[in-house]
């Protein structure tokens, strides 16, 4: 809901009704994923998206429906094939929409996922889907339960759907929820600081993640210039510096020294981490290299399995800025779900 932080703190403070609407399931070629958010402030103004256009009118209407007594709702809509023409598709679809007033003034999950959310810190909520019933509960990073006492069973569901980076319709106790990820920025860590890493920094703050690039070698990490600077160049060893940062499934790490004291040092860390993607720079024989070194350390074959190596997707790279581009692409891959091609 990163989009929409704008508009959702220009409306907060003044204690009016603002309605959150979300799509929960979606069925064929729908206009819009699982978890697109749509914000409805108490003037009919609209921030944000269910359907690209085709069903907005109809969920603001159904939201200026809700009253105290029934303040959440499931609606569901077919999107017929003209309209999804519309919307840039080739065939129609459903989505099934949940909407419910949010209290983001005083409500505490509401205005604790509005902080995080300013504050770059990971949330996820879950909300019951029983209509007129709007019960929800926010766990932060810290492992904080805020709003309407949960099991521990949706707690670890919660945990999967996070790990999973995807929002999912669950069922416990014969009732249903829905658990949304709010994640924090995606983390692009870069270990070593290469010519490839100029054009994968530029295209890692192009596509909205914060970029940290770290090596030892202070001549590398001193004299490379960025066209588009990192968050962050850290002249350390990667065991010095990564237990500074979230290593988890939103932190992507390429690494692209091409020193073995360097890029094992970093495996070492992130092997064992639950990060989302792990990408080392190298051919098939310097992989198998570095496999047996990691063998003889202890790692099993399924903690080097997690490694993309050669790095990137197989896109006939030949210049540094086409393995960047190969790079990022494999990372969009496994960050939007996706199996990337190991080859």
């Amino acid at each position: 809901m990163h989009d929409l932080l704008t508009d959702l703190q220009n409306w907060t403070g003044q204690n009016k009704r603002i309605t959150l609407a979300r799509v929960i399931k979606t069925w064929g070629s729908s206009p819009r994923p699982t978890g697109s958010t749509m914000l409805i402030n108490a003037e009919g103004q609209l921030s944000g998206s269910v359907s690209g256009g085709c069903v907005e009118g109809a969920v603001v209407k159904a939201a200026k429906g809700l009253s105290e007594n029934e303040n959440a709702r499931q609606l569901r809509f077919g999107v017929s094939d003209e309209e999804a023409w519309s919307v840039g598709l080739s065939c129609g679809g459903s989505i099934q929409v949940f909407i419910q007033n949010a209290d983001f003034d005083n409500d505490a999950v509401w205005s604790t996922l509005k902080k995080n959310i300013e504050d770059n810190k990971s949330s996820i909520l879950i909300s019951s889907l029983e209509d007129g019933l709007n019960t929800n509960t926010l766990i932060t990073e810290d492992q904080e339960v805020i709003g309407d006492e949960i099991s521990e069973d949706l707690v670890d569901m919660a945990d999967d759907a996070y790990q999973q980076r995807a929002h999912q319709t669950v069922e416990h106790d014969g009732k249903q929820y829905f658990i949304q990820i709010y994640p924090r920025k995606s983390l692009l860590l870069v270990i070593g600081a290469a010519h490839i890493t100029v054009d994968l920094v530029a295209l890692g703050n192009m596509f909205g993640f914060e970029t940290v690039v770290v090596d030892p070698r202070g001549y590398f990490a001193q004299n490379i210039s960025f066209t588009s600077p990192p968050s962050q160049i850290l002249e350390a060893y990667p065991s010095e510096v990564l237990d500074q940062f979230p290593l988890d499934a939103y932190t992507f790490c390429a690494i692209l020294s091409h020193d073995p004291k360097i890029d094992d040092n970093a495996l070492e860390i992130l092997l064992p981490a639950k990060v989302g993607y792990i990408g080392a720079l190298g051919s098939k024989k310097t992989h198998a290299k570095r496999t047996n070194r990691l063998l003889e350390k202890g790692f099993s074959q399924k903690d080097l399995d997690q490694i993309h190596a050669p790095i990137g997707l197989p896109i006939n790279a030949k210049s540094a800025r086409e393995i960047a581009l190969s790079i990022m692409s494999q990372i969009i891959e496994v960050k939007n779900g996706g199996n990337s091609t190991k080859y």
